[in-house]
């Protein structure tokens, strides 16, 4: 039978002879990713660091997990696959995991990645450093390193394997020891300037203009990946960035950064998709956090009457679009695991329990109606945190309680708060990860570094507390588990030092160009390798 030119073609010799000439280039079959192309990321904040080693954050990883890769990641449906380790087994009393780690891996620099680089990140920055990291691993005693590419966790607690494994997609970026070893991490220039395994390696960063990396051609994954370059555009305005994408300036938006009005409208544009889908590992809730240094605060009637004041169903219907709804406490109900079944928002909106606890609490209105000013922090997470400042103030003045909102960036709010402890009250974002020990419970346990953002920085602090979440997370029965997480909610719902108000979904906005785009339940935080542009 003859064959024909286009079979010809598509043949593994003509294949090959491609490749000897690369003059030659085939034509794709329909359907095939392409090579090539740019593309260019909505980035609405800065967080003065892509150290994801340092900084856990979805606005460090949409930047740094396409230069620096974790030991896992997780698949579409959320479970934990293979990335720098290859497999992993534990000990039957949960004290030791083992990683198998990928042999010829190299970094951007060209040296070697070995299990020595695993030693150092879990030792140096997972534990002392990194903001959910240190509670993860406040139990590890040891990283044994037997050859290049074995690395043994010793722990002095049983640590839960598949709670590891969920939190290492997050908690478990690696970056270079000899890098690092012997410097201050802290003001190390590979902080801003970042050395990695990934997919792309970092070119350069101009500060409120652009990030960009380009494609690392000693990627691990051989003929990844297929895009030529990354650069991540700093857009502040969300109308801008809605119209840099209707432009065709920018491909993808991601971790809900543009307006709930700019979501709700461009659902309907066929050259976009706005889903959720694909960032299902990060549920978050809207968040009201409360300074116990402050007399007022620390009393437990005027936290849940400052609670009872405000109406977040109300909120969320005409704030966020009908997007979300109450939270119970700090477990979503997305969280088939662990979250207690039957749980009710425990501080319903009755504004007359609210003046009845303010007045019980010795605080009645004076003659001008007051009672007392708070100072609030929004952290700008999104275009809802500085929207639910402003109905938290109009909610509170209903009570006799004088709000003063206090704005700053970011990163100005980040040290507000968590640092130098300068406000009284701070909204912003929590975000849950499939395990409430990855990235909740830090929110609550005593202990972590002075400054660690998203951390209990309050000045409160509950033993029971400290023992329950310390207790669930190293008990490796999954029902025991679970019986100690709803006994850790009742306890902290209790006691109300932080409210998670609302329960919600990020979602992302991409142009239909982009390819193979959230396929996994991180896809904005993970590695991009398999990505490509349809032209």
């Amino acid at each position: 039978m003859s064959t024909t030119r286009r079979e010809f073609l598509l043949s593994s010799g003509a294949l090959a002879l491609a490749a000897a000439w690369p003059g030659v280039t085939l034509a794709q079959p329909p359907g095939s990713p392409q090579r090539g192309g740019v593309l260019t990321v909505h980035l609405g904040s800065e967080q003065r660091i892509l150290n994801p080693s340092l900084r856990a954050s979805t606005g460090v990883y949409i930047v740094t997990s396409k230069i620096i890769e974790s030991l896992v990641d997780l698949d579409a449906d959320g479970k934990p696959v293979p990335q720098l380790a290859t497999s992993w087994t534990a000990e039957p009393d949960g004290k030791t995991i083992t990683f198998k780690l990928r042999e010829g891996v190299v970094w951007h620099d060209g040296k070697p990645f070995t299990s020595a680089d695993v030693q150092y990140n879990a030792l140096e920055l997972w534990k002392k450093q990194l903001n959910f990291g240190t509670a993860l691993q406040l139990y590890l005693q040891a990283v044994d390193t037997p050859d290049p590419h074995t690395a043994v966790f010793k722990y002095e607690r049983p640590m839960p394997l598949d709670l590891l494994l969920r939190a290492l997609a997050d908690l478990g970026y690696v970056v270079p020891r000899h890098v690092f070893e012997g410097k201050n991490v802290l003001e190390n220039a590979a902080n801003t300037a970042p050395v990695g395994t990934g997919p792309f390696r970092f070119v350069e960063y101009q500060r409120g203009q652009y990030i960009i990396a380009e494609r690392n051609p000693h990627y691990w994954r051989q003929g990844l990946p297929y895009l030529d370059r990354i650069v991540w555009r700093v857009i502040t305005d969300k109308s801008a960035a809605t119209a840099a994408l209707e432009t065709g300036q920018i491909q993808l938006s991601a971790y809900s950064q543009l307006t709930l009005a700019d979501l709700d409208r461009l659902k309907n544009d066929p050259r976009f998709e706005v889903r959720s889908k694909g960032l299902e590992a990060n549920t978050f809730n809207n968040t009201l956090e409360f300074n116990f240094r402050r007399k007022e605060l620390a009393d437990v009637r005027v936290r849940r009457a400052i609670v009872h004041a405000i109406d977040i169903q109300f909120f969320i219907e005409n704030f966020l679009y009908g997007l979300g709804k109450p939270a119970t406490g700090p477990i979503p109900s997305s969280s088939k695991g662990f979250f207690p079944e039957g749980s009710k928002p425990p501080y319903p909106f009755d504004t007359k329990r609210a003046e009845a606890l303010l007045d019980e609490a010795g605080l009645r209105r004076g003659k001008d109606g007051r009672r007392f000013s708070l100072k609030l922090v929004p952290i700008q997470n999104g275009e809802d945190v500085p929207l639910l400042a402003t109905f938290i103030q109009q909610s509170l003045d209903a009570v006799g309680i004088k709000v003063d909102i206090v704005q700053y960036d970011i990163a100005g709010a980040l040290t507000a708060v968590y640092t130098n402890h300068n406000f009284d009250i701070a909204t912003g974002w929590h975000q849950y990860r499939g395990d409430p020990a990855v990235s909740t419970t830090v929110w609550y346990r005593s202990g972590s570094p002075a400054g660690a953002p998203w951390t209990n920085q309050y000045g409160w602090q509950s033993d029971k507390v400290d023992k329950l979440i310390d207790d669930a997370a190293t008990e490796i029965d999954p029902a025991k588990r679970r019986k100690l997480y709803a006994e850790w909610v009742e306890a902290v719902n209790e006691d109300l030092p932080i409210w998670m108000a609302t329960e919600r979904e990020f979602y992302s906005v991409v142009s239909r160009a982009v390819q193979n785009s959230h396929n996994n339940a991180r896809w904005p935080s993970s590695s991009w390798h398999d990505t490509w542009i349809k032209t």
